[in-house]
């Protein structure tokens, strides 16, 4: 027996076994036609019900998602964390099932930013549109003011905002640069950051790969809000930073511990 980091066979996504497929089909099977029920379901409901008076059914429907590959799910959320301010949630973007699993980590509504292209995509676009995420085109350049906007009625509603800086999925699970456009919005809104670590999702499932590995066990760590009032323009670069390490240092820690392979 040998140790070996979390997530870093690469390997052992690339030739999966023929039971790896199996399980896979049977995971996304599943999976899809949940979706499908819950998003049909949901966007009826939403025709005639704000979607804050559905929260228990949205995160339920999380729940179920995350249950469907049977994951072991926990939150670690800082004290400092308050469930009546509205917050900037950045986090580390590894798969597809990202948004479920911090979802249920805190109380507060929050409210996704998604490629606007996707919008296209059956029932589930359809939902995240009628549910009022937050539409970006691909690439930043442009649309500042925009997406400012659209940020500045999402919080004025009491929501909060849940966004993956990296801007893509990692490849190699590590936690990537961090794009400079949210952290601009939400010194100029002066609303707090707080740092989001998924770990145990390299596990799970890789960018570059369709295998999903079931039963694994998923942190999610909400570490203590960042201020970002008073920061100036020349100070953006250490808000990136100040919330871009305690992501990084939760997934290189977990990476760092290894498993008994």
């Amino acid at each position: 027996m040998q140790a070996r980091e979390h997530g870093d066979d690469l390997e052992s996504w690339r030739k999966a076994t023929l039971l790896d497929w199996m399980t896979s089909a049977a995971v996304w099977s599943a999976e899809a036609g949940f979706v499908v029920l819950a998003g049909t379901t949901l966007m009826a409901l939403q025709t005639v019900v704000e979607p804050e008076r559905l929260e228990k059914v949205a995160r339920l429907a999380a729940r179920v998602i995350l249950g469907i590959p049977r994951l072991r799910w926990r939150a670690e959320v800082h004290p400092a964390v308050d469930p009546a301010t509205p917050y900037i949630f950045c986090q580390n973007h590894v798969n597809h099932f990202d948004f479920c699993v911090m979802y249920r980590a805190t109380p507060h509504f929050k409210q996704g930013l998604e490629l606007q292209d996707h919008f296209r995509y059956p029932v589930y676009g359809w939902f995240m549109r009628q549910r009022g995420t937050i539409p970006v085109r691909s690439g930043m350049s442009g649309q500042l003011a925009e997406i400012r906007d659209s940020f500045r009625r999402t919080l004025d509603r009491g929501h909060s905002i849940l966004a993956f800086p990296e801007g893509g999925r990692t490849r190699d699970c590590r936690v990537g640069p961090f794009r400079r456009g949210v952290f601009v919005i939400a010194r100029d809104l002066g609303v707090p950051i707080v740092p989001v670590a998924v770990t145990g999702m390299q596990d799970v499932m890789r960018a570059e790969s369709l295998i999903v590995r079931p039963g694994r066990e998923v942190t999610v760590h909400c570490d203590a809000p960042v201020p970002t009032d008073g920061v100036p323009d020349g100070g953006i670069g250490d808000l990136v930073d100040r919330v871009r390490a305690p992501i990084a240092r939760h997934v290189d820690e977990y990476l760092r511990s290894g498993s008994s392979v």
